[in-house]
């Protein structure tokens, strides 16, 4: 299935139901982004760590989903072992450019460490002419990160536009406060195609939780298998179809989900939004 390309123009800016809970016998394949989603942001990406408490959630409910659930970050295979203690769930890494499968079989679209090298001599400089602007080398492309200035986000975004005729090859993804060059052709939307085709994801109903622009790709996909597109927070626009408040619901979303596909959603407790469940 082709990936399909957000409009945002065309989004409906009107206030978003929450997210329905399943079925107990409900047959989901839950695809989940990281940061600003599950973890909140922290001005230091390698301080992000997952407390034990969903730790312990993401694993059951990954059991009790028989493998289907899914990291999709902009985050590398590796960070992501990092920050979920080495679980080695199928995971989307490098919006993309990395792919795991559930059976450990990894995909990745790589660079040359010559191109490498020149992407983050080219970063490195763009970076030093704006204060409180950092680098991140993701090895296969470059993160420049203004959570400690946002105010130097939008000249920042504009002078790295004017720099990528000099890096063929590339693209620019905006993404929450984050700038990242990386190659062209690959985003969140098209990893998560290629994931949900594959065992056990594969005829089951897909969930995608975002909450940055770098998931509106995802989303699009969703809504083109009929799934539930959540988003996570409160940017706009968005072609998502509903949403949760930040990453402390998105928890105590999830963890309603793994009650109702354990022991069924009691009739007293009314589904978010007034929605059905979801078969």
């Amino acid at each position: 299935m082709p990936t399909a390309t957000p409009d945002l123009s065309a989004a409906p800016s009107a206030a978003l139901p929450p997210p329905p809970l399943p079925a107990v016998d409900a047959r989901w394949a839950l695809c989940l982004d990281v940061d600003g989603t599950l973890l909140d942001f922290l001005d230091d990406p390698l301080a992000v760590r997952a407390d034990e408490p969903l730790r312990a959630l993401l694993h059951a409910l990954h059991r009790r989903l028989d493998g289907a659930l899914a990291l999709v970050s902009g985050r590398g295979l590796d960070d992501l072992d990092r920050i979920f203690g080495a679980p080695h769930w199928p995971a989307a890494g490098l919006h993309g450019l990395q792919l795991r499968h559930a059976d450990g079989h990894r995909r990745e679209i790589t660079t040359t460490p010559a191109q490498q090298a020149h992407l983050c001599a080219m970063a490195q400089q763009l970076a030093a002419r704006f204060a409180g602007v950092t680098w991140e080398d993701k090895y296969t492309g470059v993160a420049l990160h203004c959570r400690r200035a946002p105010a130097q986000f939008a000249p920042l975004q504009a002078a790295a536009r004017a720099l990528l005729p000099q890096l063929p090859g590339y693209e620019l993804q905006p993404g929450n406060l984050v700038l990242e060059f990386k190659p062209a052709g690959m985003d969140k939307g098209k990893a998560l195609h290629e994931l949900l085709d594959t065992a056990p994801f594969a005829g089951r109903l897909p969930v995608y939780l975002g909450d940055d622009l770098t998931d509106e790709h995802a989303f699009a996909g969703i809504n083109q298998r009929q799934g539930l597109s959540v988003r996570v927070g409160a940017r706009e626009p968005t072609v998502a179809r509903f949403t949760l408040p930040g990453p402390a619901a998105a928890e105590a979303w999830l963890v309603r989900v793994l009650d109702a596909l354990t022991h069924g959603a009691p009739i007293h407790d009314p589904i978010p939004g007034g929605q059905q469940r979801q078969p």
